[in-house]
């Protein structure tokens, strides 16, 4: 069998230049090949705080009861998933095991509780 190699012309290949990381002082905007580079804009001090997201204190309105009453639902939900899928793994063993008793010819393989 004959091994095709693809030819790739050598105009096609292009060396990117590498330039490492910096401050975000001196970072560089991407700008296109042989043109000048292009600084990010700083913005002013007074837009780089928080305190445009921060809550009043006097208008927190928190509703701790709701709150509360969700938090509990979430973890009554979360235990009953958890109960469900141990219910689930233990009757998919058991099951499992009854299955392969009969496969393998045997004839007592029900399960007998003991009074």
């Amino acid at each position: 069998m004959k091994n095709h190699r693809l030819s790739i012309p050598d105009d096609e290949h292009r060396v990117l230049q590498f330039r490492p990381r910096t401050s975000p002082k001196d970072s560089l905007k991407g700008s296109p090949v042989g043109a000048p580079p292009v600084r990010l804009q700083q913005l002013p001090p007074d837009h780089n705080d928080l305190s445009r997201y921060e809550r009043e204190s006097d208008a927190t309105n928190d509703d701790f009861r709701h709150r509360m009453m969700t938090n509990l639902a979430a973890l009554a939900f979360t235990v009953a998933l958890t109960v469900i899928g141990f219910w689930l793994a233990t009757s998919i063993a058991d099951m499992r095991k009854t299955q392969d008793c009969v496969l393998m010819g045997r004839r007592d393989c029900a399960n007998i509780p003991t009074p």
